[in-house]
C-alpha cells in the first residue's frame, strides 16, 4: 500500500497550529517561560517578541517562532501550557471563593462563621477581630479598608488550606 504525503493544505494547517502554540509562549510570565525546556534559539525568539512594539516586526517574529516550533516537541509544550492554564483557573476559583466568604461573613450572622470554620478548619482570631471591628465602625473609608483586610485574611487562609490539602 502506498502512503501518500499530507496535502499542502493539511501541512499548512499543521504549521499554523504549531505557530499559534508558539505565539502563546509570548503571553507567558517569565517564571512560566523559565520552567519550560525550550531550545535556546526559540527562547531567545520568544523573549525578543515580548519586547517588540512594531506590529510588522512582531508579525515576522511570530513567523520565526512558528518555524522554530516545528523543530521542537510541540506536545510537551502543549501539555505545559495546559498545566499553566489549570493553575490559573484554580487561582481564579480561589479568589472567587474568598470573595464569597467575605460577603457571607460580613452580611450573615454567626452561622456563616460556623460554616467557615467547618469548611476551612480555621478559627482565625485575627479574622474574628476584623469582623468585630467592621460591625462597630461608622466610618465609610475605614469600613472599605476593613473589607479589604477581611478579604486578604480569608484569601490567605484559603491558600494555606489549598497548599496543605
Amino acid at each position: 500500500m502506498v502512503q501518500s504525503k499530507p496535502s499542502k493544505s493539511a501541512r499548512k494547517r499543521e504549521y499554523q497550529a504549531v505557530q499559534e502554540l508558539g505565539e502563546k509562549l509570548i503571553d507567558l510570565k517569565e517564571s512560566e517561560l523559565d520552567s519550560l525546556t525550550l531550545p535556546e534559539e526559540l527562547r531567545t525568539a520568544v523573549s525578543a517578541a515580548k519586547r517588540m512594539k512594531s506590529h510588522g516586526a512582531l508579525r515576522r517574529q511570530k513567523q520565526l517562532i512558528g518555524k522554530l516550533m516545528r523543530q521542537t516537541d510541540a506536545d510537551q509544550i502543549r501539555a505545559d501550557l495546559h498545566r499553566f492554564g489549570a493553575s490559573e483557573r484554580s487561582a481564579k476559583q480561589l479568589f472567587a471563593s474568598a470573595e464569597q466568604w467575605r460577603d457571607r461573613l460580613v452580611t450573615e450572622d454567626g452561622r456563616a462563621w460556623d460554616a467557615f470554620i467547618t469548611e476551612t478548619g480555621s478559627d482565625d482570631a485575627m479574622l474574628q477581630q476584623l469582623l468585630a471591628e467592621l460591625t462597630a465602625t461608622l466610618d465609610e473609608r475605614h469600613e472599605k479598608f476593613l473589607r479589604k483586610e477581611i478579604f486578604r485574611r480569608i484569601h490567605a487562609i484559603l491558600v494555606t488550606r489549598t497548599q496543605a490539602g
